[in-house]
């Protein structure tokens, strides 16, 4: 799949070189795609899982011999001298060889340590965590390249919204101006023509700078250079079927799956095994070691090798520790309480958000149906006074007035679609909705 996504992303943007300078376009999906390979938010949730699976393999460790080696060597300078009194007199004698060397090896291991066991346990749901939150990035960046695309569609559709207004203006314009040149146009429509092409002019320049910073916003989530030749496939009315009547009620929608929830989750279950694994350092706990040595002695380096080997179990059973386990206890107890009242907040917050992202749906549906059905009639009553306009039965702020009514229901609709697209892409993040590749 990375081996699919690298070739995607050599084939949309030509990466060694784009041969052109034409602008290539992208779907949604493909967009989701080169985000979930290239933007480094998911490069460092990866790095994350990876480096938490090495702390876990790190921590079975423990399970296993520790096996080491070791050798020393001494070389007296001064050898120690002891005093002896035999029959009444004094005797100095030096204690020792010249040359002391040993080599050898030990090994150890727990046998029973309920403690160690138990923090095993704390190590999978580690990397269990960081799996989770690794699908929370991905979640969240799917939702913001969704929105971002939307985004990018409708600063599109406004363009071309705009420049059709401004298209429309400078031919009323010219057409005032022949009028005008001939004496069949008065002073005041030739101005308020002129004046009505001005006001069009900058709201183009607008919304085109909107479509290039959209557009911007979207490779930048994306995680591409800002620079890379980039447009999008698609329009919003792509998206008018999914702008359905009824939008599905609060107590139908479950949280599941829902990754902060399961975050923390996953932390309190945490912190019981911690608790636990507190709890268990009141048990004893029982190791076994080994040991082969070899140890030489002599006061030349032509010794004799004496070899020597020890088996051992050590129980350690703790009795008093000045009440800092019960302490600890008390502690992680606190925190689990304080944690779980979170957990309750989050709950009624995401109820809360669902229902809102709901009533903004519901509220784009309305707007939807509404412009939807005036659209068709803002669109005829301009053509009307356009053709009015030109046979001189209709004024040139009646014909301003249709174009406005004209632009705002355009306008409407694509916003209504907009709205509707991205308070559904916040609902399947809420849900925790995973991106499902169609390759």
């Amino acid at each position: 799949m990375l081996k699919f996504k690298y070739l995607l992303l050599a084939g949309i943007f030509c990466v060694s070189g784009l041969i052109s300078h034409a602008q290539e376009k992208i779907t949604l999906d493909e967009a989701i795609e080169i985000a979930l390979s290239e933007s480094n938010t998911i490069k460092i949730a990866d790095m994350t899982i990876e480096k938490t699976g090495y702390a876990k393999k790190g921590a079975y460790s423990a399970l296993y011999p520790n096996i080491s080696a070791a050798g020393n060597y001494q070389r007296t300078l001064k050898k120690q001298v002891m005093v002896m009194e035999m029959g009444g007199q004094s005797m100095s004698i030096e204690v020792g060889t010249d040359n002391n060397v040993s080599a050898g090896i030990t090994a150890a291991m727990p046998l029973i340590n309920a403690q160690l066991w138990q923090s095993l346990k704390l190590s999978a749901l580690d990397v269990e965590l960081a799996i989770e939150q690794a699908r929370s990035s991905k979640i969240s960046l799917v939702s913001q390249v969704k929105q971002s695309f939307y985004a990018v569609l409708l600063a599109k559709e406004a363009y071309n919204v705009y420049k059709e207004v401004y298209d429309n203006a400078q031919k009323n314009f010219e057409d005032v101006e022949k009028k005008y040149n001939v004496g069949k146009a008065s002073e005041f429509d030739y101005l308020r023509a002129k004046v009505n092409v001005n006001n069009a002019e900058p709201e183009v320049f607008s919304a085109e700078n909107a479509v290039v910073l959209a557009i911007w916003q979207l490779k930048a989530i994306m995680g591409i250079d800002l620079n890379t030749e980039l447009d999008v496939e698609g329009a919003l009315s792509d998206y008018v079927n999914e702008v359905v009547a009824v939008v599905q009620e609060t107590d139908t929608i479950s949280f599941e799956n829902n990754t902060n929830l399961l975050q923390l989750r996953l932390q309190d279950e945490m912190l019981t095994n911690t608790i636990k694994m507190t709890k268990f350092q009141y048990i004893p706990t029982l190791s076994a070691s080994f040991a082969y040595n070899y140890n030489a002695m002599g006061n030349t380096f032509d010794m004799s090798w004496n070899p020597y080997s020890v088996v051992a179990l050590s129980l350690n059973v703790p009795i008093f520790s000045g009440f800092s386990k019960r302490n600890s206890i008390r502690q992680y107890q606190k925190s689990q309480d304080i944690l779980r009242l979170s957990i309750e907040d989050t709950e009624r917050n995401l109820n809360i958000a669902l229902g809102n992202y709901i009533d903004k749906m519901n509220t784009s549906v309305k707007r939807y149906t509404a412009a939807e059905s005036t659209l068709e009639m803002a669109q005829k009553s301009y053509n009307i006074s356009e053709k009015m306009y030109e046979v001189g039965k209709a004024t040139l702020v009646e014909l301003n007035d249709a174009q406005l009514a004209l632009t705002q229901a355009q306008l409407t609709m694509s916003q209504a679609i907009f709205q509707y697209m991205t308070n559904k892409a916040a609902i399947d993040e809420l849900m925790g909705v995973e991106y499902i590749s169609e390759k």
